[in-house]
């Protein structure tokens, strides 16, 4: 599915649960993903790690076309920031890469500049 999510898609949201830390992270990737249930910490199949997961209310209705739920999964990959600092992500962050600190349920996580350039570039340049 798209990175660029909309705040529509989300409308069904109840709740965001974390599995790490975010404080420590200066974005994570968001992607929509088909899951069985409504609740509860969904499958993962993707390289790296998920790093939380939205749940969505008791009458959030499945796709009519699969039959599935529709829930947010935040993620980071390998060679991401926080994994590899000098890596290809050291300054600029991919498409789907938004502050873990703006994300809320039926809420599109921003783009800010710690996500974009980091936490050590924005503390370099003042």
């Amino acid at each position: 599915m798209s990175s660029l999510l909309q705040d529509s898609e989300l409308a069904h949201e109840d709740n965001v649960v974390w599995l790490e830390d975010t404080t420590r992270l200066d974005y994570v990737r968001q992607a929509l993903d088909k899951t069985t249930r409504r609740r509860g910490k969904p499958r993962y199949a993707r390289d790296g790690r998920m790093v939380g997961y939205s749940e969505l209310a008791p009458d959030a209705e499945a796709d009519p076309d699969s039959g599935l739920q529709l829930r947010r999964v935040f993620f980071l990959l390998p060679h991401d920031r926080d994994s590899d600092p000098d890596g290809v992500y050291q300054q600029g962050a991919p498409g789907e890469a938004v502050d873990p600190r703006t994300i809320e349920p039926r809420r599109v996580g921003e783009k800010t500049p710690r996500s974009q350039q980091g936490a050590a570039s924005i503390a370099s340049s003042r």
